[in-house]
């Protein structure tokens, strides 16, 4: 206990679940809710009516901060203010500990990756009050876009360059937008480290010279990124040369816990405080429980364990797709700045028929492989009123349509062999299709020509 109370770090080795389940106990028995003989007249008296529920959450009913500050202490919850200040410290200590050595605060926020986003550029509004743009190089995913429209801002798209398979960071086109806009009406620069290959990290230490030197706030979207060394090297050193005001991660994403939470986190503390003050109102004391029973039973020995197993886990699937790749005539794109998803080229079955592609992607679905993307060329969406052509690819036109598979924490070796092996099957069964379509077709070739010779 001392190490966690006293230090406010994760314990090196794990705890068994019934320390833990002890631990939550203890501090359950602090909220007044629990107190024997409590008599409440309050309209928030932690009543819960279920004892399913009441169970469920430990009886730690009251959920955390008050209804000025998510952060605050709530005195007739003692216990539960104490698991989120436990729970934030925890948390940065892990932080630290994956790569980013000089973050200075962090704090657990009961929202998914998107809306603390949203909360961060609210947060920076009354900073920049003239400020309307966000400078957003481009990644085709719903919810960091929506992020800033529901932020009120209007996104400025930064169409990303092609070097070679990769689709990297356009750091001129960024400067020259913010020359063409004035520094004073961006709110920020809103930038990505994970993201689906072939896109690839955004240049971050660049970008934050770039910030530093405009004077431009730059928020950076880290959703999965703690898992890798490599994206928090990124962050790291983006602070350390230029400016980087927060950076935001998925609880669920990256410590296998429930949808729900995020982790906003940053190297000035009086301003994540503040963003932790834009909060309105209390909020849910879940995701903080989740994290936290997670980080005690791992320790940090085991969540570093997790992190290498997952580098080892990249490294394996990147060798036997490249392998299935040059099999079926396809290959592995290169995209060596992407450290958790990879790309294998899909040629053959977009310039044999249109729909294949995406008929790849519901065989592989139906037969129980979820999170591999198939990426045709050409699609457009529109996301509240933005238009994108080329939508999933990260670019108006990619030269080839591709399938995704990504290393993330928590993957098995076991998972790697049976994606393997049902794509496998399913490649091989639209090549036996072509042939024989192939057949028909020079069969009905073959009678034309005797039946023009015989005419």
């Amino acid at each position: 206990l001392y190490i966690i109370i006293i230090k406010g770090k994760c314990p090196e080795d794990g705890w068994d679940e019934s320390t833990i389940e002890l631990f939550l106990h203890e501090l359950a028995i602090m909220d007044s809710n629990n107190f024997l003989g409590n008599c409440g007249v309050g309209e928030r008296e932690g009543r819960v009516v279920s004892g399913l529920v009441a169970r469920r959450h430990y009886r730690l009913i009251h959920g955390i901060g008050r209804s000025g500050d998510i952060s605050a202490v709530q005195p007739k919850a003692a216990g539960s203010s104490l698991l989120n200040k436990l729970t934030n410290s925890v948390a940065l200590d892990i932080i630290k500990l994956a790569g980013v050595r000089t973050v200075a605060s962090c704090f657990v926020v009961p929202m998914a990756t998107g809306m603390s986003l949203t909360l961060c550029f609210l947060t920076l509004r009354h900073k920049r009050p003239k400020a309307k743009y966000i400078i957003w190089p481009r990644i085709d995913q719903k919810s960091c876009f929506k992020s800033m429209i529901t932020a009120g801002f209007e996104p400025v798209v930064i169409e990303n360059a092609l070097e070679g398979d990769e689709l990297r960071t356009d750091l001129e086109a960024v400067e020259a937008k913010i020359k063409a806009l004035g520094a004073e009406n961006i709110l920020c620069v809103h930038s990505t480290t994970s993201c689906f290959a072939p896109r690839v990290p955004d240049r971050l230490e660049e970008l934050a010279v770039i910030c530093a030197s405009y004077g431009i706030p730059h928020i950076v979207n880290n959703a999965y990124g703690v898992q890798s060394s490599k994206c928090m090297h990124l962050i790291q050193q983006g602070a350390r040369v230029g400016r980087i005001d927060a950076f935001v991660q998925s609880l669920d994403k990256n410590f296998m816990v429930p949808v729900g939470g995020a982790i906003i986190a940053g190297f000035n503390e009086s301003f994540i405080q503040e963003i932790s003050k834009m909060y309105p109102g209390r909020a849910s004391a879940s995701p903080s429980l989740d994290v936290l029973i997670t980080l005690l039973s791992l320790g940090t020995s085991g969540y570093k364990k997790l992190l290498k197993e997952r580098k080892e886990m990249f490294s394996y699937l990147s060798s036997e797709l490249k392998k299935l790749a040059d099999n079926h005539n396809e290959r592995l794109l290169d995209t060596s700045h992407n450290p958790i998803s990879l790309a294998m080229s899909l040629k053959n079955l977009d310039e044999s028929n249109d729909a294949a592609v995406t008929q790849l992607g519901s065989m592989l679905f139906t037969r129980q492989v979820s999170g591999a993307r198939v990426v045709p060329r050409g699609s457009v969406q529109t996301v509240n009123n933005y238009t994108f052509k080329g939508f999933m690819s990260h670019a108006n036109d990619y030269p080839c349509a591709y399938l995704n598979a990504a290393s993330a924490i928590g993957i098995k070796k076991q998972d790697v062999d049976i994606f393997l092996k049902r794509l496998d099957k399913c490649l091989k069964t639209f090549r036996k299709e072509a042939n024989q379509e192939k057949s028909i077709n020079e069969i009905s070739d073959s009678n034309a020509t005797t039946e023009q010779l015989e005419n």
